[in-house]
């Protein structure tokens, strides 16, 4: 694989949130704005990026049998990282809206899912393409969710007021039903352009399998 497709199939084709759907506690939790969503989605590469590159840096000396618990570790060692910074200089509200789920990048899929099938398993530079390329899909799709959901609550983006006349708040946008409801459009239309491009290659589309088969994280052993 070229170095282009390292770092771009985690915007498009492997996107971690509208292609895998992995992430979705934080996806759904704190993208009632795109700044919320901006603020995790950027949280969330950083530690991706640099847990990479230390997995991928000490795989041919760690053990199959603990190389779990020493991914874990790692990880929460750059999330203590991040989370001591944000609180140090990311705005207040910024830091209070992400809240637990900052901690809780710990166990965040993605991050554990590269570290093992991927960091794991090639050289430094493709490990730091490969979370660079997740994570910024990551922050790229919380965004888009975040303005969707900011603008039809509240007429705004950004937290800047583009529809003046908007004075009374679409509360729905902001709950959970209203995550679920905005992640489904967003599904609805990758899957439907994805259709459009398998059958004019001539190809059938079929969605991404998540299942224990195509999953090897919980594989304690040697392989």
């Amino acid at each position: 694989m070229s170095v282009m497709k390292e770092f771009t199939k985690g915007l498009w084709k492997e996107n971690p949130v509208l292609v895998l759907l992995l992430g979705m506690c934080p996806t759904l939790a704190v993208t009632s704005s795109a700044t919320n969503g901006l603020g995790m989605g950027v949280a969330t590469m950083c530690v991706l990026m640099c847990s990479n590159i230390v997995i991928s840096a000490i795989r041919g000396i760690v053990p199959k049998k603990i190389r779990i618990p020493v991914y874990i570790v790692v990880i929460a060692s750059f999330v203590t990282v991040v989370d001591l910074l944000m609180q140090a200089y990311a705005p207040t509200a910024l830091y209070e809206a992400l809240g637990i789920f900052i901690p809780l990048i710990v166990v965040n899929c993605i991050v554990l899912g590269r570290a093992e099938a991927f960091a794991s398993k090639n050289g430094v530079g493709k490990s730091i393409l490969d979370g660079l390329g997740m994570g910024l899909g990551f922050t790229l799709a919380l965004v888009a969710l975040g303005a969707t959901r900011e603008f039809l609550a509240s007429g705004s983006l950004f937290q800047v007021k583009m529809i003046p006349g908007w004075t009374v708040d679409f509360m729905l946008m902001t709950s959970a039903p209203g995550a679920f409801i905005v992640l489904g459009f967003f599904l609805a239309g990758m899957n439907a352009m994805n259709m459009r491009k398998a059958k004019k290659e001539g190809k059938s589309y079929k969605a991404a399998s998540l299942d224990c088969n195509s999953c090897n994280i919980c594989d304690m052993g040697d392989k």
